[in-house]
């Protein structure tokens, strides 16, 4: 059983850590990118808080991975997951605060199995 919850901890760890890199990198290139684009226009982001977000999505992928700053990953996750579908209902736009739902219970899910590997 232990077995089986640190491998579904750890493969919701590889999702999450590569989700926030790819939204990192995506965010960082939004002029070539306009899927990201499109999204944060629509969602009311200027362009003078694209390197806070990178930044904040790089730190949220590398504080993941080290197991003492695991618990403040997940929740910094969880908060931007949750201003990101403040933002979108904000705006009227239904479909994206929908779709983060399974993006916000992924760092639920994860601080409830902990740290894979932990003692």
């Amino acid at each position: 059983m232990i077995m089986i919850k640190n491998s579904i901890s750890l493969l919701l760890l590889i999702v999450s850590v590569s989700i926030s890199f790819k939204h990192a990198w995506d965010t960082a290139h939004y002029r070539t990118n306009p899927a990201s684009l499109t999204m944060m226009t629509s969602l009311g982001i200027n362009k003078s808080a694209v390197p806070v977000l990178v930044f904040l999505t790089v730190v949220i992928g590398i504080l993941l991975l080290i197991p003492k700053t695991f618990f403040l990953g997940n929740m910094l996750n969880a908060m931007s997951i949750v201003m990101i579908m403040g933002l979108a209902l904000r705006a009227g736009n239904y479909r994206i605060a929908l779709i983060e739902i399974p993006f916000l219970a992924m760092p639920l899910i994860m601080i409830w199995l902990k740290y894979p590997f932990k003692n």
